[in-house]
């Protein structure tokens, strides 16, 4: 691996992504993209006790249907790289209390996703792993419940406001040849411009995608078309155009193919305000619908760039503002074959 100008890692090793594995509740069932997930629930509690275990039976699920994809156990797997938005990242803990794969827990938020990924494929890149597992989680009512109002209240919100993904991503990155490579990861810079609402999350998340996109293509030398898709994590029907505004401010134009996961993941008619957000909304539209498209031959290459807010409720208490980060990963398709 070499760095690539100030903030991208290019990978000097041929790291592939050997499977994944997607399940979702059931708003997310009901969107555009519901037959590209691998498992679905009808209800919430996805045939638990409670929101936490729910999120929790979500990421085992995920992680399970990713390795027998792999047709991999989890002894055969050196690291499981895993967040989630809920506090201490539980969910992601106790998962690795159950499949004892050696762990690190990470938290990026809502970028989280991507932020595993990358480094993930660093560390195979750098000889530390051969198979790493990476899966990430969110849950509406657990986030409602930690970052606002339990459902139960049915606070009003203003149109602003996002709709936390309840699902599960997961990837396992090896050298082993697929269909999908991993090529290079660009690591994003904590910005904050000074956004305070907890109910506008794509305001406050933009400039974090912004800073972390021009940066991939100054490190580069690369432009917007050099890529069939470049996707944004959840910044919605709020953060879409300031995303872009922000981008031909630094004359770098991605209106023709730029997507947003959190304007993918739900048709508009769904009750989800501005769109989708949580750790499992890029993660189950990338390793879902995406990849799919870059097996199919209708994409090529692409830029995934996982937004997050680094916030918590005491902070935002205090009258603090919120720093946001998005971390980017380059992801094209290969000619070689895999279990996908």
């Amino acid at each position: 691996m070499k760095l690539t100008g100030k903030q991208t890692w290019t990978f000097s090793k041929e790291l592939y992504i050997a499977s994944t594995g997607t399940a979702v509740g059931p708003e997310e069932a009901a969107g555009p993209l519901g037959e590209t997930y691998d498992l679905t629930f009808k209800e919430l509690h996805c045939g638990q006790d409670n929101w936490e275990l729910a999120e929790r039976h979500l990421l085992e699920q995920s992680i399970n249907i990713c390795l027998q994809k792999a047709e991999k156990q989890p002894e055969d797997v050196d690291l499981f790289l895993s967040g989630d938005l809920i506090n201490q990242t539980v969910i992601a803990n106790y998962t690795a209390r159950q499949n004892k794969i050696p762990f690190l827990g990470m938290f990026g938020a809502c970028s989280t996703s991507m932020e595993t990924l990358a480094l993930g494929a660093a560390l195979i890149d750098g000889g530390f792993a051969n198979h790493v597992l990476t899966a990430v989680s969110s849950h509406n009512a657990t986030a409602e419940r930690q970052f606002r109002y339990p459902t139960e209240y049915g606070g009003q919100k203003p149109d602003t406001a996002t709709y936390t993904v309840t699902g599960a991503g997961a990837s396992l990155v090896g050298t082993e040849p697929s269909p999908i490579k991993i090529t290079s990861a660009t690591i994003g810079r904590v910005m904050d411009l000074g956004i305070s609402d907890p109910f506008d999350m794509g305001s406050a998340m933009a400039p974090a995608a912004a800073d972390t996109i021009a940066t991939h293509f100054n490190d580069t030398g690369r432009t917007p078309t050099d890529y069939d898709l470049i996707i944004t994590g959840d910044l919605s029907s709020v953060g879409t155009p300031i995303l872009k505004q922000l981008l031909q401010e630094k004359k770098f134009d991605i209106s023709s193919n730029h997507q947003d996961c959190g304007l993918l993941v739900y048709r508009p008619d769904q009750p989800v305000f501005a769109g989708g957000s949580g750790c499992a909304c890029s993660a189950v539209v990338t390793y879902g619908h995406l990849l799919e498209e870059l097996r199919n031959g209708k994409l090529k290459k692409i830029l995934v760039v996982a937004t997050g807010a680094l916030m918590n409720p005491m902070m935002i208490q205090q009258k603090e503002t919120i720093p946001t980060i998005a971390h980017g990963v380059v992801l094209e398709a290969s000619s070689k074959g895999g279990h996908e």
